[in-house]
């Protein structure tokens, strides 16, 4: 059987490297595998994890935590949407920080 946990790592992983395909194939059709693999490499986005101590917590919510999960870091991927030249790396990191935001979420639900 599947423990929450589990469920919560699937989750995470999947939305991390397989749904930015599916969003790749919906809005970036001419390019979609050149778009999946740059929304894939927005990944590199949590090497400020390597700031930390310790540089992985299991219970820690990166939203807000870390220098590239902020605000200010979030309010400015938003603003990479309106260039034409950013556009597909906006849409990575934001889908990026969504997903670690849900992580926040199932990590509140799980310690109940």
């Amino acid at each position: 059987m599947i423990t929450l946990n589990v469920l919560q790592t699937l989750v995470h992983y999947s939305l991390h490297f397989l749904f930015p395909g599916l969003l790749a194939r919906l809005f970036f059709k001419k390019e979609w595998k050149k778009a999946w693999a740059i929304m894939v490499a927005t990944m590199l986005v949590d090497l400020d994890h390597l700031l930390s101590k310790p540089i992985f917590d299991a219970n820690r919510c990166s939203i807000g935590y870390h220098p590239l999960h902020t605000n200010y870091a979030i309010a400015f991927y938003m603003m990479l949407l309106f260039f034409p030249r950013t556009r597909i790396v906006a849409v990575g990191l934001l889908f990026h920080m969504l997903t670690d935001y849900q992580d926040c979420i199932w990590r509140e639900f799980l310690s109940r």
